[in-house]
């Protein structure tokens, strides 16, 4: 079984901003799948199943991801191999698409809760968001709308970076970084 986490924030004012990228992708992700909700409010998620894949929108806000991602996981026993988790990443240009297993948090509030909560080694899809002009303005800038201009470059980016999560499950990740990663 895989769990697939997309990280954001709740709530309609949140809906487009860069911080919600990882919403974003597991919205269009399950829009054509045959899913039923998983009603277990102990999740603190919207949680969709199909098949063997879970997806995830922790309704914790951000910054406690990790406490949604750690009650899953543990109620289904997810190996942390098994769950991708999507985001969005202030130190690529925007549209870079990367993967990785494990490292640092980089000062994203989300993976740091994810980290003190279920470890380092899960598999991470880092979406390039870019950065705000002034480096005291992140907080800011990652609840802000996307711009019309990265909207419709979203509309590419999205099915690609869903290609690639499915070629995550059944490939090796560094076969997946080659095929897959935008710069």
């Amino acid at each position: 079984m895989y769990l697939i986490v997309g990280l954001g924030n709740i709530g309609e004012k949140y809906q487009l901003t860069r911080h919600n990228i990882g919403f974003l992708v597991i919205d269009e992700m399950t829009k054509n799948l045959s899913t039923s909700n998983v009603n277990n409010t102990n999740f603190q998620s919207t949680l969709l199943k199909s098949g063997y894949n879970l997806f995830a929108k922790p309704t914790t806000y951000m910054n406690n991801s990790g406490v949604a991602v750690h009650a899953i996981k543990e109620y289904y026993k997810i190996d942390l191999e098994n769950i991708i988790v999507i985001h969005d990443d202030l130190d690529l240009p925007f549209g870079t698409v990367k993967f990785k297993i494990g490292g640092g948090h980089g000062g994203h509030n989300g993976l740091r809760s994810l980290d003190s909560h279920i470890g380092k080694d899960y598999i991470r899809v880092r979406i390039g968001i870019g950065k705000p002009a002034d480096k005291g303005d992140v907080a800011n800038y990652v609840l802000s709308n996307f711009s019309k201009e990265e909207l419709n470059k979203l509309q590419d980016i999205i099915p690609h970076t869903i290609k690639a999560i499915e070629a995550l499950k059944t490939e090796e990740i560094d076969l997946v970084k080659s095929k897959f990663s935008l710069k």
